[in-house]
């Protein structure tokens, strides 16, 4: 294969590291475990070492190529599916996996039977929707009398504990409230088989914001946690937190300039659509100058998404292939060849990640 530079996204894993401690030493005054979810890059198993290194106790992802992957690296922690299992997969979720998220019967008696062959115990979490409408139980009463099937019937499973997840779909951000809901459905189920759950799962990197204002519910001891910790975006520019304790530059991309020219900024001709299908609005600004570079919307998602670092450069657009920057008032005059710097968010992220034409370099 040709091998190409550019586009590039750099992994500093140092850093990565130094998130997660943080972020550990954070959670770990509350009495919370940390799942590292590595679904968000790809599951790049050099990423689940750093999560251990830092403190992490389990790696999550909803991939199992990428759980095997963290096997086959070496990196020794426990593992967890975090996306319902499909009927299709349980052999292969009990052979790589410690923990699997449920909430239907009918998969759990499924990963029953395939542990039993395995000669395994596998640990389940039985999920609750307390409304963002994903997946889980929306019936209380019906989970708590599945959870207490696995309890008493499937011999081969462990009731581990129960979780639920908010703001993935529904938009619905983890409060007191609904944490509480879910360690109420816990103590009920824990009433009903006589012991303590070992896991109270109350979310992923949202409910940082419970622990970062001290309000999360005693109880609550495990998040899954991705992006509040490699990027640690998403507290800061949604909700206004500050996490300038933690490095916001764990990514970056890097693209290479392929022509620069002077040209009108309005399309000239008659408007259709564009490869995607969407006929967009152009505003006319006379003749700019403009870059082109060497990436498109099908290795970063969308312009929205990946942020010049270079002041006075702007990103007017992008087909599948080529990326159009405004340069007229760039710093530096761009030439053919030359390397422009792009921060980048979780959306772009799991694109570039993914994509085999971005060159990875860990540094």
């Amino acid at each position: 294969m040709v091998k190409q530079m550019y586009p590039k996204l750099t992994i500093n894993l140092q850093y990565f590291k130094e998130n997660v401690a943080a972020m550990v030493e954070r959670c770990d005054k509350c009495g919370i475990t940390i799942a590292g979810v590595i679904k968000g890059t790809t599951g790049f198993p050099q990423c689940a070492q750093a999560f251990k290194e830092g403190g992490a106790k389990i790696i999550a992802s909803s991939r199992l190529e990428q759980i095997e992957d963290t096997i086959e690296y070496g990196v020794g922690l426990p593992t967890m599916l975090l996306r319902i299992p499909m009927l299709t997969e349980v052999d292969e979720v009990v052979r790589l996996c410690d923990i699997s998220l449920n909430s239907e019967v009918a998969v759990l008696k499924a990963l029953n039977e395939a542990a039993a062959k395995q000669n395994k115990v596998h640990k389940v979490i039985i999920m609750a929707d307390v409304g963002d409408l994903r997946e889980g139980f929306w019936d209380k009463d019906e989970m708590v009398e599945a959870a207490v099937f696995v309890e008493n019937e499937l011999k081969n499973l462990d009731l581990a504990g129960v979780g639920f997840n908010v703001g993935c779909w529904g938009s619905i951000e983890p409060t007191p409230d609904n944490l509480n809901e879910l360690v109420s459905i816990a103590e009920r189920i824990e009433a009903r088989i006589g012991r303590e759950l070992e896991y109270i799962s109350g979310g992923a990197t949202s409910t940082l914001m419970r622990v970062i204002d001290g309000n999360v519910p005693e109880r609550i001891n495990l998040l899954r946690c991705g992006e509040g910790i490699f990027l640690a975006r998403d507290l800061d520019v949604f909700y206004g937190y500050d996490m300038s304790y933690m490095h916001q530059d764990v990514y970056k991309l890097y693209a290479e300039v392929i022509e620069v020219r002077d040209k009108p900024t309005h399309p000239v001709g008659k408007i259709a659509i564009d490869c995607f299908g969407h006929k967009p609005v152009y505003e006319d600004r006379g003749i700019r100058r403009r870059a082109l570079l060497a990436m498109g919307r099908v290795d970063y998602g969308s312009i929205e998404e990946i942020f010049p670092v270079e002041k006075g450069v702007s990103l007017v657009g992008a087909a599948s292939d080529h990326t159009i920057m405004d340069v007229e008032d760039a710093e530096r005059r761009l030439e053919v060849g030359d390397i422009v710097e792009f921060d980048v968010n979780y959306a772009s992220l799991v694109y570039l990640s993914a994509s085999r034409n971005v060159n990875k370099e860990f540094i």
